[in-house]
């Protein structure tokens, strides 16, 4: 954890030089020339170095070890500090896109020479190389604030796309069409924040775990002897490299405690150390498939099954005159306890010597 974010200090820095190099060439420019697409995109490289200063404090503050207050570490911290790129990126885009439409009412001449040219084009080779360079990072980190980065500088270099080709029309004698180009890349800009905006919100709020991880998870468990199926996994992320999560498994009931103290303690130990994941086992226990009760279940399937509201059926269990079970209902089924009721009923009636109890759960991981 510590190593990874090292790395991501690193990128971070890196750009933080460039672009503060960028800023003062570009600004240099700008004012000699009179250009204000080449002031703003200073400008904009500017607020580039200051979100990768965000970058920076929010991956030292998700390193810190867990505490009493927040148990389960600061990971999550990484998801605002993408929250406050993708601001900064919109604030930049709704500046540029007024600055634009003011040059388009009221445009000027600017004294574009050989050397703006030259700027311009290595302040586009650098953006783009450093935006290459921090997706690969970010991908190879699971650092979703270098994916925010790396959004930010491949927008920066269309920005400073558009300048050229505006520079290099007004220098051949054509009309200056400065404002309209930055009037799009700056809705680009725009575009690309917002899209930012929702990636972080939405990994705050809880994504859905990815389903690969998932399935490899149920399907690692379920290889266990003894194991008779994986239900109820249930993941929470606290950050790009922790996740934590609970499943239930499904053993006999003649299964002793020692037994099962073994079984989950390997299958914790072997989750962690293959996937990374911190997972806490519970127990279903089922009948003996060669007793009476294996009828009732068949029973209680057929008719669960003929519920399409309905995604899956577990945790069936008789003891003594109680029948107990598990549905998972899909997101969009807004009757279920109206459906359990008809369920209970038609099952009471066909069963009227056992009392069912039943149990909602969500479909909350593929």
């Amino acid at each position: 954890m510590k190593e990874r974010a090292i790395k991501i200090i690193k990128v971070s820095f890196l750009g933080i030089i460039m672009n503060v190099l960028l800023t003062i060439a570009k600004m240099i420019v700008g004012l000699i020339v009179g250009a204000i697409s080449i002031v703003l995109d200073a400008v904009n490289n500017l607020s580039d170095a200051i979100s990768q200063i965000v970058t920076i404090v929010g991956t030292a503050f998700a390193t810190k070890s867990p505490t009493k207050k927040h148990p389960y570490g600061y990971g999550r911290i990484e998801y605002i500090t993408s929250q406050m790129i993708a601001t900064i990126i919109i604030a930049i885009g709704v500046i540029s896109f007024w600055e634009a439409i003011q040059k388009i009412m009221t445009p000027g001449e600017p004294d574009y020479q050989t050397y703006t040219i030259v700027i311009l084009i290595i302040a586009i080779v650098a953006k783009l190389s450093y935006a290459l360079y921090t997706r690969i990072m970010a991908k190879k980190l699971n650092a979703p604030n270098l994916k925010a980065t790396s959004t930010d500088s491949l927008m920066d270099s269309f920005l400073t796309l558009g300048t050229l080709i505006a520079a290099i029309i007004v220098m051949a004698g054509g009309f200056n069409i400065e404002g309209y180009v930055g009037c799009v890349i700056s809705l680009l800009i725009i575009k690309a924040g917002i899209e930012l905006m929702i990636d972080a919100i939405k990994s705050i709020i809880g994504n859905r775990i990815d389903s690969g991880l998932s399935k490899n998870i149920k399907d690692m468990i379920n290889s266990y002897e003894g194991v008779l199926g994986t239900y109820d996994l249930s993941l929470h992320e606290y950050g790009p490299y922790k996740t934590i999560g609970s499943a239930h498994i499904e053993v006999e009931d003649r299964m002793m405690a020692s037994e099962i103290h073994t079984l989950t303690r390997k299958i914790v130990e072997d989750v962690y150390s293959k996937l990374g994941v911190i997972l806490t086992i519970g127990i279903y226990a089922t009948n003996d498939s060669t007793t009476y009760y294996t009828k009732i279940k068949t029973t209680v399937k057929e008719l669960v099954d003929s519920y399409d509201e309905i995604l899956e059926l577990h945790g069936f269990y008789v003891r003594d005159d109680k029948v107990s079970f598990d549905l998972v209902f899909d997101f969009s089924c807004k009757d279920r306890e109206k459906i359990i009721d008809e369920i209970k009923d038609i099952l009471q009636g066909l069963y009227p010597d056992y009392k069912f109890d039943i149990v909602i759960d969500n479909d909350l991981t593929d």
